[in-house]
């Protein structure tokens, strides 16, 4: 589980295809204090760190991952949002976060305002997805590759999200722009919510 409050971007230096698999070979800070087997959240992807090398480390994405999410879209020197699993000891400052990323959405558009920055995505929907609770309620939570996000202006297929200079500087949102395919989590309570009012 995760918080969608990611600790940095790592840059992504090899990518390797084994069959229908793709191992993403990354570098970040705190490679020294992951250990094999550990839950990494990418772009708000949970991926298992399977190789340690100096500074480096690997995760492989299945096929089923690669169809949902931005993560074959990578290319050496992409940088790639990452959270370790959140501890239970601490606060929980964004929103629960699985990992399991439901769909990708589009950027439409980026506009500045003031300092912050406003993201308008677009993502395909059904009714039967929005029954399943594949959708943005306004003011709630969503996570947009991996970072906890709040919703403004939310429709049946759209939202916007703000950003601050902080996240902007600190995650890959700085490298979004029109046309950016991105990772999408809608929110684990709405899911139940959904899931509990289909069945009454």
């Amino acid at each position: 589980m995760f918080s969608g409050i990611v600790e940095e971007a790592a840059v992504v230096t090899r990518l390797r295809k084994e069959n229908e698999n793709l191992h993403i070979t990354l570098r970040c800070s705190f490679t020294g204090e992951l250990k094999i087997d550990q839950s990494v959240s990418h772009n708000g992807v949970c991926l298992t760190v399977v190789e340690i090398a100096g500074d480096e480390y690997t995760v492989t994405a299945i096929r089923e991952t690669l169809d949902r999410s931005n993560l074959g879209q990578l290319e050496a020197g992409s940088k790639v949002n990452v959270e370790r699993s959140m501890m239970m000891n601490g606060r929980l400052d964004g929103h629960i976060v699985q990992g399991h990323v439901d769909q990708t959405a589009v950027c439409t558009e980026v506009r500045e305002a003031d300092g912050s920055y406003y993201y308008h995505f677009e993502y395909e929907t059904t009714p039967e997805m929005r029954r399943r609770g594949y959708l943005t309620v306004d003011k709630g939570s969503v996570t947009v590759n991996g970072v906890s996000l709040t919703v403004c202006t939310p429709t049946d297929s759209s939202f916007e999200v703000a950003i601050i200079p902080y996240t902007w500087a600190n995650t890959n949102f700085c490298q979004i722009k029109a046309g950016t395919v991105v990772n999408l989590e809608f929110d684990i309570i709405g899911k139940y919510i959904a899931r509990l009012m289909e069945h009454r």
